[in-house]
């Protein structure tokens, strides 16, 4: 009998399953669904809803989702079991080694990091401010359990994710479908990255501590403090970044 993790609850699992855009092609949900797999919005093991549901869900046609899964099968992001039981089920896949990571790194410049640091902090930033004006206290508590997994979390890849899936649910809280898909395709670009700076653990800490103070100030309506607050933690890590792009 395969064991399911419990998938990740809220909003941002809401903007995964939203309909896709109008041009509803099968690169369309290769994205959306692949930038949640990689992000952890979907847990491994997962089984996603069945055929005629998921297409329903997504807005697009039986035919385009099932090639939709094939693709995402010739990934390994998803593997499908028949008979009783069976299905398509959710693969994670393995975060790629340090080499790898930089390697990856190299194929940008620091403007570009910079760059992309800029538009990060404005997501999230903007983010924080919405949802601490529209957000109320008892929503805020998967915000906190992604907080205090990430306090605890002992290996890079779970690290990166956490912190990308913090930021996606920020998105959430927000009541913004845009924002969340936006941080969900931002964090799929850029998350795996985080790794060469995440294996510190004081950093880990620190923006642990960043996290937290973020929650604080939305559950409390401070909009200018948690989007300030969420913005200093992104050009942070984003600094740190340009920092081991320049050892390259």
């Amino acid at each position: 009998m395969v064991t399911v993790k419990q998938p990740t609850a809220g909003g941002a699992r809401r903007a995964v399953f939203a309909p896709v855009d109008n041009l509803a092609r099968v690169e369309a949900v290769v994205h959306r669904l692949s930038d949640a797999i990689q992000l952890g919005l979907l847990a491994d093991g997962e089984q996603l809803p069945g055929e005629s549901e998921l297409a329903g869900q997504l807005g697009v046609s039986t035919v385009t989702l099932r090639e939709a899964l094939m693709a995402l099968r010739q990934q390994g992001l998803v593997i499908t079991r028949r008979g009783r039981g069976g299905g398509s089920f959710v693969s994670l896949p393995e975060t790629p080694g340090d080499e790898r990571l930089r390697v990856r790194l190299r194929g940008w410049t620091t403007e570009e990091l910079r760059d992309l640091g800029d538009h990060w902090a404005a997501l999230s930033g903007a983010a924080a401010r919405l949802a601490a004006e529209r957000t109320e206290p008892d929503d805020l508590g998967q915000l906190r359990r992604t907080a205090e997994e990430l306090a605890k979390a002992a290996d890079t890849a779970t690290r990166s994710r956490l912190y990308g899936r913090f930021h996606v649910e920020l998105a959430a809280a927000a009541q913004s479908a845009r924002l969340t898909r936006e941080q969900v395709a931002l964090q799929a670009e850029v998350g795996a990255l985080l790794c060469l700076v995440l294996g510190d653990d004081e950093h880990r800490e620190e923006v642990a501590d960043r996290h937290r103070s973020v929650i604080s100030a939305v559950q409390d309506g401070a909009h200018a403090t948690a989007g300030t607050l969420a913005e200093e933690c992104v050009r942070e890590s984003t600094a740190r970044l340009v920092a081991v792009r320049l050892t390259l």
